[in-house]
């Protein structure tokens, strides 16, 4: 009869060294896997109930460590690390991929007119708006009209961003023309993200020590976090970005595409994807998701404090989000 599984396993960290780029690449391929977003209800409930029961102790008869470690990843694809709220569908990580290479496309192949580009701009930041709100760091409660007003005054700022880019489209090349989607994207992800994560900023997100004990709010390590994710998500969207211009640009030369111009989006659509599949757990884990910064760099009150009553702290942690 196996031995039954030990309860020593630590399950709050991810399986890999987050400490290394390629043990957070790793955790990120499982993480942002498509196939993910498949699982049904069920399957959520169960790998729900494997790790809440894990967590107090608890084995399931003839779970195996694979088997946890397959349930974690399940969890954590699903479930919001800080609150343990089941995420909105399109706003997973798991769904980056699918959704971005179908909104990507999209703008790359109508990117000529202003309503073509002004629609999907807004379907790009509202889709953007979705992700940033679901992967945001922290518990706190966010209102329905907080959330209204990030959600409006992100999409509005991005859109008009793109708009006034693709203005100056009318006087540069076709080649140059076909990245003002990619320059518009990263400007917009410098204003969607703050803004839809504007609470994090004027309120602080939660810090821990090493240890996970909880040790107050800060905005500094909401604005490292949120920073750090900007980064990341402007990189996230580069290959798939500027490597297809290059190739659209030599393909719709060719016969084929002059004989079959519908093709085009498709075409373009997949070589996105393809680029997408390696390009959004590799900028995922260029930081750790749990991210961390030196006390003396906090506000000098949140210093005093957590030196009075935890005087041996050097560094604390947060959830940066994603």
């Amino acid at each position: 009869m196996a031995a039954e599984l030990s309860t020593s396993i630590n399950i709050k960290e991810p399986r890999w060294d987050q400490s290394t780029f390629v043990g957070r690449a790793k955790h990120f391929f499982t993480v942002t896997d498509p196939r993910n977003i498949l699982l049904t209800n069920e399957q959520l409930s169960h790998a729900h109930s494997i790790i809440t029961d894990y967590r107090k102790g608890i084995v399931s008869p003839g779970l195996t460590e694979d088997e946890l470690w397959r349930a974690k990843y399940v969890f954590d694809s699903a479930f919001h690390p800080d609150t343990e709220e089941k995420m909105i569908l399109i706003g997973r990580m798991s769904a980056q991929v699918p959704m971005n290479m179908t909104i990507t496309g999209c703008m790359m192949t109508f990117y000529k007119t202003t309503p073509a580009v002004l629609f999907w701009q807004w379907i790009n930041q509202s889709f953007n708006a979705i992700v940033n709100y679901t992967n945001r760091s922290g518990d706190a409660p966010i209102t329905v009209s907080q959330l209204g007003t990030a959600y409006v005054s992100a999409t509005t700022g991005a859109v008009a961003t793109a708009l006034g880019l693709n203005a100056l489209t009318k006087h540069v090349s076709p080649l140059i023309g076909r990245f003002v989607p990619f320059a518009a994207v990263a400007a917009a992800n410098c204003i969607n993200i703050p803004l839809m994560r504007q609470r994090e900023l004027q309120h602080g997100i939660p810090i821990t020590d090493e240890n996970g004990n909880r040790l107050g709010e800060s905005t500094k390590a909401a604005q490292q976090a949120i920073s750090q994710v900007v980064v990341s998500r402007i990189l996230m969207a580069s290959p798939g970005m500027a490597i297809p211009p290059f190739l659209m640009n030599h393909l719709e030369k060719k016969a084929f595409l002059k004989r079959f111009p519908w093709m085009s989006a498709p075409i373009q659509v997949s070589l996105v994807g393809f680029c997408l599949v390696f390009a959004t757990p590799l900028c995922c884990a260029l930081f750790p998701q749990k991210s961390s910064m030196s006390v003396s760099r906090l506000e000098p009150e949140l210093q005093e404090k957590i030196w009075a009553s935890h005087p041996g702290v050097e560094r604390v942690y947060f959830n940066k989000g994603l």
